[in-house]
């Protein structure tokens, strides 16, 4: 077990941090406020290395990631303990029932809960650079995929409103194509007079070449009447429309920069084969998966752990004769987000997969449950082929399946056939 010269807790802000040490030899409590600027985190920790020089101090913290976490990495002598909040939180209650709440007797707590239970606590161990890097590029894209959804949603609604062939013309509006369609002529009264030479030029700069789809899109146009006159909304709506297309544009002009920066990075590294070998992962996927479990391979000992930690395997709670069974609540969501929505794709490209996921449905399961039971079948085939450096076979796994006998098979051979 490590020994540690002191225990710190931190109750983190925004503009301050309250801070409690406490010193393993003596028990004294040292409370102090620390502003955060790195004038000030800099200037603390190392006084605390010079307070205790080749010493080890254990850290704990309402947080596994953020700008104070970001800011300690840098200190060797620090073993950070990342603390759920909802665990301090009920330590907390266990003395104070009226739930009254204190920065810097929270950061007591942390160092109390920290000095007493650190057995049972599991320190933080960074991945390598490439690893984390790569981790928060996928997550970045993955918001910046969300924010292309709910521009594209609004441009959608507002031109039902005054522009509705604009969605007929172009089915999918997440495009530069669109974008700069809208930003040129954001209204229909713009298009008319427009020479048959301009807009067979602007599609073909914009790579659309097929003739006959140009041909039906140019007579679409032609033909074209306005659904309003009112010109309280088309003006109002032609301002806006510009805007959305204007951020739409950038939005997805960041998200190729962000892949192209993706892309980069998994195929450097050693594992991304293995996740690359998984049905339907593709490029978005097998980046997200390799993220996700990194190159600690220690990090779980078993494939339920990293179930649980990613909130895809259930909880049982017991209460007397009652028994029930609810989803985990307190996880990291981009991680359940990431085994659930490649599971939901791995039905379209795995036999055994879409067999499991029909096999859910048919008992009654919502699509969001059967996606996340066949999510938690994937997680431990996933961590098993992570554990052995080995990659996914689906030619072996049904192999396996028959060995087993599993009614998964019949499914499978009828579909194959």
């Amino acid at each position: 077990m490590t020994q540690f010269a002191a225990y710190l807790g931190i109750d983190w802000a925004d503009k301050k941090h309250d801070l409690c040490l406490v010193d393993s030899a003596t028990g004294k409590q040292t409370k102090h406020v620390l502003a955060h600027t790195p004038q000030a985190i800099a200037e603390y920790f190392t006084r605390l290395r010079a307070t205790y020089p080749g010493q080890l101090i254990a850290v704990g913290l309402e947080q596994s990631r953020g700008p104070l976490l970001f800011a300690l990495l840098q200190y060797d002598f620090l073993v950070l303990f990342p603390l759920n909040p909802t665990t301090l939180a009920k330590y907390r209650e266990a003395f104070t029932p009226s739930r009254a709440k204190d920065d810097p007797s929270d950061a007591e707590y942390a160092a109390e809960l920290l000095m007493k239970h650190s057995d049972r606590l599991k320190a933080w161990q960074p991945d390598n650079a490439e690893t984390r890097t790569l981790r928060y590029l996928v997550e970045h894209r993955r918001r910046l995929i969300g924010d292309r959804t709910r521009l594209s949603n609004r441009m959608t609604s507002l031109l039902k409103c005054y522009f509705p062939q604009v969605l007929s013309w172009f089915p999918e509006l997440t495009t530069v194509l669109v974008c700069d369609f809208l930003l040129r002529w954001p209204a229909l009264e713009q298009l008319h007079g427009v020479k048959r030479t301009t807009l067979l030029n602007f599609f073909r700069a914009h790579h659309s070449v097929r003739t006959d789809t140009l041909e039906k899109r140019l007579a679409a146009i032609k033909e074209s009447v306005p659904l309003t006159t009112d010109r309280a909304i088309i003006d109002s709506s032609v301002l806006m429309i510009s805007a959305l297309a204007a951020q739409l544009k950038t939005t997805i002009a960041a998200i190729k920069q962000l892949d192209e920066a993706i892309a980069k990075l998994s195929v450097a590294h050693p594992d991304f084969p293995l996740f690359q070998s998984l049905p339907g992962a593709g490029a978005v996927y097998s980046s997200r998966l390799l993220a996700m479990l990194g190159t600690q391979r220690d990090r779980w000992t078993t494939a339920d752990e990293l179930a649980c930690l990613a909130g895809i395997a259930p909880v049982m709670e017991r209460s007397g004769q009652s028994v029930w069974i609810r989803w985990r609540y307190f996880c990291p969501k981009f991680m359940r987000q990431s085994f659930h929505e490649y599971a939901g794709e791995s039905v379209k490209h795995s036999f055994w997969a879409r067999a499991y996921y029909e096999q859910q449905i048919a008992k009654g399961k919502s699509r969001q449950a059967a996606v996340r039971a066949l999510a938690y079948k994937w997680i431990r085939i996933i961590w098993r082929c992570w554990q052995t450096r080995t990659a996914y076979s689906e030619v072996k796994y049904l192999e396996a399946l028959r060995r087993k006998g599993s009614p998964l098979l019949s499914y499978v051979a009828k579909n194959a056939a």
